[in-house]
């Protein structure tokens, strides 16, 4: 892709804001005063992170997110554990090389000692020593549809979690509060699944080809015209897997002589296409829109690393809700800054499409903004709609440019019909095109079910991230004892969770991931809070020190409104 082809793909134009009344000028200038400044003020003891929106100028509503501080005995606390943790790991490790303690790590044969270790002995410390410890909490095989409630296949270890073993049990009902089923989708009856028995049986399961050979079916091109019209942009793609609609896609927009500007947070899906693709990558604080900024200038008035030329391309890459913080991206500042600089974006809409905005269209939808402000839009099939793939939505022009040049749509077999009709059909429900509000109604019961469990777990005195509207709700664990703990205690309740550790999360911000969807009733609610509230007393997780919620700060002054 050209620069003057790129150009015309993803056109953003200088962002033009009103103070007092008065047209902001439109130039190609960086101005001495950043387009964002935060007022100084005072910050209620134990927030670390601000909780109110810098500009809200840009916001309909007020944009609250909480990020309690690490209390300061817990984090130390939780430094001792690994560092015990670790001692006892190199003890064990000395112990195995002398034969004391049996080895179940894979190591190099005797007849291999002179080559290149294929394994990295050091490099798997945390896998042997600290991981293996709490295994057992992940990887658990079920039997059922992973819907509000599902089934788990019981198994034991003999040998510490090295191995498992099946016992022909099966746990029933277990309530499910770790899948990412926002709208209740995963399901085998009803209407979903009528569609992609019957599509099943005209199309069969495969397609055995790729979308440029042999393999792109009339169900493929209906899927598509369906999800532009759905994002409100003018054209779109799918792909067979979300995880390669991320990687293989942005090496084919970025090149050498770019310049990525990547969330600190961002998936691993768009860490590794950014780094696929060769350009310039550049990291900026989570959610911090001064940090964004500053990187933004620093690119414009310095250009490319030592020739000074201008970068050919400065792509912003930002996720809709980040699926470990809970957190929604600040898009209007984002589209605001975007618009100044001459910046394109890139938005990934995974965890959000579906499962935010009043008609659940995502994030622009959940801020009332325009589609066409967001150059390149993408989701995933695999959440809110039950199945599994991705998309990338936007101009035509990029579009027909990705069709010829995305690995992922040149070297991948096409999507399964059986899935693709399973996103046509929930896509059809959560529009209302299939005549009914079945749509809405998941849609409302979804926000009603996140803001109903975020509040009685604040109320519980648990520390929980996120903003309020995020279906994602993290519960702070922080010890590396307590990650095992937890999740085994819930199990034990019926009540399936996810905990997640370092290095997935900072090492002293260890959690437990629930995930709220649109199929719990009150009663499930309820009662799985009830099991999370009775292991919290058992593991003294109520770390939290605010009295109360903390209410929306209101709208700052006109300090911190958009000017030049």
């Amino acid at each position: 892709m050209t620069e003057s082809s790129s150009t015309k793909l993803l056109n953003g134009d200088a962002c033009r804001r009103t103070l007092n009344g008065k047209t902001a000028s439109k130039n190609g200038y960086v101005k001495n005063r950043c387009l964002f400044q935060q007022p100084q003020k005072c910050r209620r003891s134990g927030e670390k992170k601000q909780n109110a929106t810098h500009n809200p100028s840009l916001y309909k509503k007020p944009f609250v997110e909480s990020f309690e501080e690490t209390p300061l005995l817990v984090a130390v606390l939780t430094y001792m554990g690994y560092g015990i943790l670790t001692i006892f790991g190199y003890l064990r490790d000395f112990l195995r090389h002398w034969n004391v303690e049996k080895c179940h790590v894979a190591r190099e044969r005797d007849e291999q000692k002179d080559f290149v270790p294929l394994y990295q002995d050091f490099e798997n410390f945390y896998t042997r020593n600290l991981y293996m410890r709490i295994r057992d909490n992940w990887n658990r095989p079920i039997c059922s549809v992973p819907g509000a409630k599902m089934d788990l296949v019981e198994r034991v270890t003999h040998n510490y979690n090295w191995t498992f073993e099946h016992t022909g049990k099966v746990v029933k009902d277990v309530i499910n509060m770790g899948s990412y089923n926002y709208l209740g989708f995963a399901e085998n009856t009803g209407t979903c699944a009528d569609a992609a028995i019957e599509v099943t049986q005209k199309y069969g399961v495969g397609v055995g080809s790729t979308r440029c050979e042999m393999g792109n079916l009339d169900i493929h091109e209906e899927l598509e015209e369906l999800v532009a019209r759905f994002l409100g942009v003018e054209s779109s793609m799918a792909f067979g897997m979300g995880f390669a609609t991320n990687s293989m896609n942005i090496p084919a927009l970025t090149g050498k002589g770019c310049l990525i500007l990547s969330d600190e947070l961002n998936h691993a899906s768009l860490v590794l296409g950014a780094r696929l693709s060769g350009s310039t990558i550049r990291v900026f604080k989570h959610n911090n829109m001064q940090s964004l900024e500053k990187l933004l200038r620093d690119a414009i008035v310095h250009g490319q690393p030592r020739t000074h030329r201008p970068w050919k391309k400065i792509l912003i890459v930002v996720e809709g809700i980040y699926s470990m913080e809970g957190s929604i991206i600040r898009l209007p500042e984002v589209i605001a800054l975007k618009k100044r600089y001459k910046a394109y974006l890139y938005l990934d809409e995974a965890h959000s499409i579906g499962a935010l905005g009043p008609n659940g269209k995502g994030v622009v939808d959940y801020f009332g903004l325009d589609p066409k402000d967001v150059d390149i839009m993408m989701g995933t099939f695999t959440k809110s709609f039950g199945a599994a793939g991705g998309y990338i939505g936007g101009k035509k022009e990029l579009i027909d440019y990705l069709r010829s040049h995305s690995h992922s749509a040149v070297y991948a077999t096409s999507m399964p019909p059986p899935v693709a009709q399973q996103i046509i059909t929930s896509m059809k429900i959560i529009m209302g095109e299939d005549g009914t509000t079945l749509g809405a109604d998941r849609l409302r019961q979804l926000s009603e079910n996140t803001n109903y469990f975020r509040r009685r777990l604040c109320e519980m005195g648990f520390i929980i991230y996120g903003n309020d509207d995020s279906p994602v709700v993290p519960l702070m664990l922080y010890m590396p004892a307590k990650i095992g703990a937890f999740g085994r205690e819930m199990v034990k309740r019926n009540i399936g969770t996810v905990v997640v550790g370092f290095p997935a999360t900072p090492i002293i911000e260890s959690r437990a991931r629930f995930c709220v969807s649109a199929a719990h009733t009150r009663e499930m609610l309820d009662t799985a809070l009830e099991a999370i509230s009775e292991v919290g007393d058992l593991l003294q997780l109520k770390y939290s020190r605010r009295e109360q919620p903390l209410p929306s700060m209101g709208w700052m002054s006109e300090e911190s409104l958009l000017q030049d």
